[in-house]
């Protein structure tokens, strides 16, 4: 079957319709120096895009002259396969003067979207935005904020700013706090002068959550965290080492990063699994190492998985409905956040320490060197879907694959006649 059938309804009307024009051009924000990248309607980060669970959003993308060409990829979300968003794989890369539509139905939580046609100078020079899809009926109440982190020139920012950025609250509010890690490497975040709590991770809300002080949680690139707190009179700080977003006073107290990390592997209760995670039938090993070789002709050292190097990387190949089990771990001498497409993968174990508090569900994995997971899924999204480090030049330099449906079919090819480089 060819992966473009994979689509939601034609025939649905969309209940959320966003209009993006991507350009490269000039790009000036407050406080850093001029630069050349890209933007979407004119801004950097892009235009945030909320909508509610079940709702069907249409997202009409031009490229007015990015003259690579480029894709929006939407990260985390587990949507049909033809709306994935990679060039070469589930598209061709959208030319200059050209458009292209993706439709989707929303899944509650914290996301984002970038760019995934020669994504490392895409994605860092600002073609990128934040996705929230609330729930059914959100608390009008509520205080909810995203805080898309990103650095631009190598400076660190909160939704495009430099400058500590403030978020009007009141003592005695619930504030969720939706921490986006945009860049290459992980990132801790930390309160400072409130205790709080994680209340979801990359899109999945955390079950029974407690209080967190004196640790920060690590967000890997590419990962999400909602952290939620209640406003103390004099406020709080969300701290992202570099940048912070002031809760209710701009003169909230300031702290350093703690030495601590929260381990998520133990954190909260147990509760409900998805069905079919209970018995995996299907296992991968997943080396991540590296060695010295040849990288599109190119000599250098090069990352590969199961000791072989891009394109000599297995493709994993799975049945539509199966169990899955990966067995992941990394002797490369360097930390990797890994990313699959179109799937949230159940943390089993760490270093064969079995998780022991809420389950835990990813799409952005931390995996330092010499650190060891066992994972699992379900196949339940056919199609042909990337798996890659979200550090994206070591994408580029070959630390992707693919989980491959038995069946299916991609009519695009990487490179070609629409120089497709999801890499």
């Amino acid at each position: 079957m060819d992966v473009a059938t994979l689509v939601p309804d034609p025939s649905r009307p969309a209940e959320v319709r966003v209009d993006l024009v991507a350009r490269a051009e000039r790009v000036t924000l407050p406080g850093i120096p001029a630069f050349d990248g890209f933007t979407l309607n004119g801004l950097t980060p892009g235009p945030t895009i909320r909508a509610r669970v079940g709702q069907l959003v249409e997202v009409r993308v031009t490229n007015q002259n990015v003259p690579d060409g480029m894709t929006l990829h939407w990260h985390g979300v587990d949507l049909p396969n033809a709306i994935d968003g990679v060039a070469g794989v589930t598209q061709d890369a959208i030319a200059p003067g050209h458009q292209h539509v993706y439709r989707f139905v929303a899944q509650q939580g914290t996301y984002w979207y970038h760019s995934h046609q020669v994504p490392h100078p895409q994605v860092s020079g600002g073609l990128l935005g934040a996705l929230i899809v609330d729930g059914a009926a959100p608390d009008p109440r509520a205080v909810d904020v995203a805080a898309l982190v990103h650095a631009y020139g190598g400076v660190r920012t909160v939704n495009g700013s430099r400058d500590a950025s403030v978020q009007a609250a009141s003592p005695g509010d619930t504030v969720r706090v939706r921490v986006i890690n945009t860049d290459n490497g992980p990132m801790p975040v930390w309160v400072s002068g409130a205790p709080y709590r994680v209340a979801a991770v990359d899109g999945r809300e955390w079950n029974r959550p407690g209080p967190v002080t004196g640790q920060a949680v690590l967000v890997t690139a590419g990962g999400r965290a909602d952290l939620e707190l209640v406003v103390p009179s004099g406020g709080a700080r969300v701290e992202f080492a570099g940048a912070s977003l002031a809760i209710g006073d701009q003169r909230a107290p300031r702290t350093p990063a703690p030495r601590a990390l929260l381990d998520l592997l133990s954190y909260g209760e147990p509760g409900p699994l998805p069905p079919g995670l209970d018995a995996p039938v299907r296992t991968f090993d997943y080396l991540i190492g590296r060695r010295f070789g040849l990288l599109d002709g190119r000599p250098g050292s090069w990352w590969t998985i199961n000791g072989g190097l891009y394109p000599n990387v297995p493709m994993f190949m799975v049945r539509t409905g199966e169990r899955v089990r990966f067995l992941v771990s990394n002797e490369s001498g360097e930390v990797h956040p890994m990313h699959l497409h179109g799937h949230h993968l159940l943390v089993v174990a760490r270093n064969g320490v079995r998780a022991t508090g809420a389950p835990w569900l990813v799409d952005s994995l931390n995996v330092e060197s010499g650190e060891s997971y066992e994972l699992s899924m379900v196949a339940d999204n056919p199609g042909i879907w990337m798996d890659h480090c979200h550090n994206l030049p070591h994408a580029r330099e070959g630390l992707m694959t693919h989980l491959a449906y038995e069946g299916y079919r991609t009519p695009y090819l990487v490179g070609g006649e629409h120089a497709n480089h999801p890499e």
